[in-house]
């Protein structure tokens, strides 16, 4: 084997760095304003998908401006990742996916091909002038074009960069990508979902929604807020590596726990619970109940409302008890509940601090009357007051609102999630002053 060098990683690291001029003053112009908790921040937005956008979302709906850099003439992954698409004003489906607008309300697009040496400028140049930067490539993806935490650090000392991969930016896997379900597997998590292999439609199963994009996505919500925190005492961003496979294991929480210190693999077992019974759902007379008693006061008020005497049993007063006697209790509770249809136990267990409800379907969902007074759908317009421009055929985006309630800085609404660099001119001519004779040429070279 031929001989060489070794380099020590901080000198090749800097030997393989572009080299990129300062940061040039951001031109004049009139302070946005303040709009929610997070309205004095920017955010730069390079991520797709979920996990990164999520995060991003919910900076957006804090207050913050944040930037969506994506590809000209395509896009975001999301925008193509359907049926269900969006219909037009005359309900025909157009080939606007409406994946992309669960992640991204409240964003400004714009277009920007970073693949070219005035892209990646102007991506600079936007990110002088950021608060956080947000992306999700490959471990070393942007590294090539001048854009990795390092590059941009010396350009702009206070931003925070935070990067979102499958497993993280060092161990084996580094290199790998990593999607939702994947890690859904590797992590165990699929292994607890679903039902156990003896019963009918036993085998592991994915969770219904993309849980551990969503979660990392929070996850690094939490992480940059804590980084804003630090930059107030020591006026230094920092670097944020968010791993899909770090956040899947951490969310396994008392399933992972009770393995670590007791050496037991849990087992998939369908709605029940490993540690408190009763807890799952039940027939009735005309579909399933969901009962969720998680403590001895709860059961013994639902054998009192029901007219049955279990709770003065030896074996079921206490949780202990009615998980070690599991396969004596619930059949007795399933032949109770068949009694009755699945209304009428509702209403005779709401006024008891009795947890119980239906098991709906989305619909049924969003027409609860305590999803509708709590303002859970929110529909917003692309081009408010105004048409479409010639080839938009979407204006009108329904989603589904922020959770978080804060009483003096509440999340606002001031984007609807964008079409395709439906801002480019905007952003780039008020951030970075970008007149008309630069933008028609970065447009005529498809930087833009």
């Amino acid at each position: 084997m031929r001989a060489t060098r070794q380099v020590p990683p901080k000198e090749r690291h800097d030997r393989q760095r572009p080299r990129h001029r300062p940061c040039p003053p951001a031109p004049h112009a009139a302070a946005p304003q303040r709009t929610g908790a997070l309205g004095h921040l920017r955010v730069l937005d390079l991520s797709r998908v979920l996990a990164g956008p999520w995060c991003t979302q919910n900076l957006a709906d804090m207050g913050a401006d944040v930037i969506k850099i994506e590809k000209p003439g395509e896009g975001d992954d999301t925008r193509h990742w359907g049926p269900p698409f969006f219909a037009d004003a005359a309900g025909t489906p157009t080939d606007n996916a409406c994946y992309f607008a669960a992640c991204n309300r409240n964003k400004r697009s714009v277009t920007v091909d970073m693949a070219t040496p005035e892209g990646q400028e102007l991506i600079r140049e936007l990110a002088c002038q950021s608060d956080v930067l947000v992306e999700n490539f490959k471990t070393g993806g942007l590294a090539r074009y001048g854009l990795d935490y390092e590059s941009l650090r010396h350009l702009n000392p206070r931003l925070i960069y935070c990067s979102v991969t499958g497993f993280g930016h060092t161990g084996p896997y580094a290199s790998r990508a990593g999607y939702d379900m994947l890690v859904q597997a590797m992590s165990g998590l699929m292994s607890i979902t679903g039902h156990a292999d003896s019963e009918p439609g036993g085998g592991p199963l994915r969770v219904g929604v993309a849980v551990i994009d969503l979660f990392t996505g929070m996850y690094a919500t939490s992480a940059i807020l804590s980084a804003l925190e630090a930059r107030h005492h020591t006026g230094r961003g920092q670097h944020i590596d968010m791993a899909l496979l770090d956040v899947a294991m951490a969310i396994l929480a008392n399933q992972g726990t009770g393995y670590l210190n007791s050496g037991n693999v849990p087992k998939r077992q369908g709605n029940t619970h490993p540690s408190v019974v009763p807890y799952q759902d039940f027939p009735t007379q005309d579909g399933n109940v969901l009962l969720a008693i998680g403590n001895d006061g709860q059961f013994a008020r639902f054998c009192a409302a029901a007219g049955v005497d279990w709770a003065q049993d030896a074996r079921f007063t206490t949780n202990a008890g009615r998980v070690r006697h599991r396969d004596t209790l619930i059949p007795m509770m399933s032949a109770l509940t068949r009694t009755r249809p699945m209304a009428e136990w509702v209403r005779l267990l709401e006024d008891k601090a009795v947890p119980c409800g239906p098991i709906n379907h989305i619909g049924q969902a969003f027409d609860d009357p305590q999803v509708q007074y709590r303002g859970l759908r929110v529909e917003q317009e692309r081009y408010p007051g105004a048409q479409p421009p010639a080839g938009e055929h979407v204006n009108r985006v329904v989603t589904t609102a922020s959770p978080m309630r804060l009483s003096d800085t509440p999340p606002t609404l001031r984007h609807a999630p964008p079409a395709l660099g439906q801002h480019t001119e905007q952003v780039l001519r008020e951030r970075l002053g970008v007149d008309k004779e630069r933008m028609a040429a970065l447009r005529a070279k498809g930087v833009v």
